[in-house]
């Protein structure tokens, strides 16, 4: 239904109305009796083959959802009903933001793309938090954090803390995220001096709290990999929990539209198909530097079972869709499962 007939009349309006006609039409099916029923029973796909213990919680899959799509902690429970394993909410902020000037995302059909440079507008923590207090999660939920982009650089460890001192009581899981291309300054986050800072006062507050919350560090594949390396030896010194690998880029490769069209779209990072042979090395870089003891997250164009695998494959214990959501449709989700299925040795 949604690749023939939800798709074709969203793809009509720009990505960013898309996006809220869409989750304004999940919020409507609520209020129809045995709708979330019916999703259920043509989406979600259980699997005792692929549920996998991890940070000390059971996946009843391994397809999570990427954040960015759910921004506001809003909808963890309708994209549950897609068969999600886990959906990952924000990114999160401790105040309210409204983003980047419009019109900041765009789509590029022929390479099942999408550049966007939305700035990480939310609605900020108390909202989410509001919101996981009024409708109890029925999905293993990850927050996405990060600063505001009027907070310097100096001051974010603050931010960090006090989204993840908010949110601890409500969520499963934290992703750190000091790499997202579209908030000035946001990346040179993740240099050591300023990662440590950071990641040292949220190991420390987790300490006076009686439930174990996972901690990972969502990293971007435009890093060197000195820089990658840097990284991947900090967690494994400071007992972060794991990587999220990686974030959108701001890398045109593999690009087949024309030099201009790419030019007027202008700066934002890239998701999608051509971002998935990136992020796959990524993957096998962290595993095989790591040794394997590092759980690694893979998400970054994945838009089908084959690259959900490749994913796998590469050094990924857990994997995530945002774009391939967007362009396949919320069947991919039960196709790489069954895929999953079949290939698993």
């Amino acid at each position: 239904m949604y690749k023939y007939f939800l798709k074709p009349i969203l793809f009509c309006f720009n990505p960013e109305t898309a996006h809220n006609l869409l989750f304004s039409f999940l919020k409507f099916l609520r209020h129809i009796p045995l709708a979330h029923s019916f999703i259920r029973l043509i989406y979600k796909r259980k699997s005792s083959k692929l549920e996998k213990e991890l940070f000390g919680l059971k996946f009843p899959n391994p397809v999570g959802l990427a954040g960015g799509l759910d921004k506001n902690g809003e909808f963890y429970n309708d994209m549950a009903n897609f068969g999600f394993g886990f959906v990952e909410i924000g990114s999160l902020t401790p105040k309210p933001q409204d983003g980047n000037p419009k019109p900041r995302c765009f789509r590029i059909p022929s390479d099942k793309a999408i550049i966007n440079r939305y700035g990480i507008n939310n609605k900020g923590v108390k909202n989410a938090v509001d919101h996981l207090k009024k409708e109890r999660p029925e999905v293993i939920v990850a927050a996405n954090i990060s600063k505001n982009t009027s907070s310097i650089n100096e001051d974010a460890a603050k931010d960090y803390e006090q989204s993840f001192g908010l949110m601890y009581d409500f969520v499963d899981m934290f992703v750190v995220n000091v790499s997202c291309p579209n908030v000035v300054g946001l990346t040179s986050l993740q240099d050591i001096s300023f990662l440590s800072d950071i990641v040292d006062r949220l190991l420390h507050l987790r300490m006076y709290h009686d439930t174990y919350r996972p901690i990972l560090l969502k990293v971007s594949p435009d890093l060197s990999t000195k820089q990658i390396d840097d990284i991947v030896d900090y967690c494994l010194r400071s007992g972060i929990d794991g990587i999220v690998a990686g974030n959108t880029t701001r890398s045109r490769e593999d690009l087949t539209i024309e030099q201009d069209k790419i030019e007027k779209i202008g700066n934002g990072g890239l998701s999608g198909a051509p971002l998935h042979k990136k992020n796959v090395e990524l993957v096998r870089h962290i595993h095989e530097h790591s040794k394997g003891m590092l759980p690694i997250i893979g998400v970054g164009g994945i838009m089908s079972g084959a690259d959900a695998k490749e994913m796998i494959d590469a050094g990924a214990s857990l994997v995530e869709i945002y774009t391939g959501f967007i362009y396949e449709g919320p069947a991919l989700i039960k196709k790489i499962i069954k895929h999953l299925e079949k290939t698993q040795a």
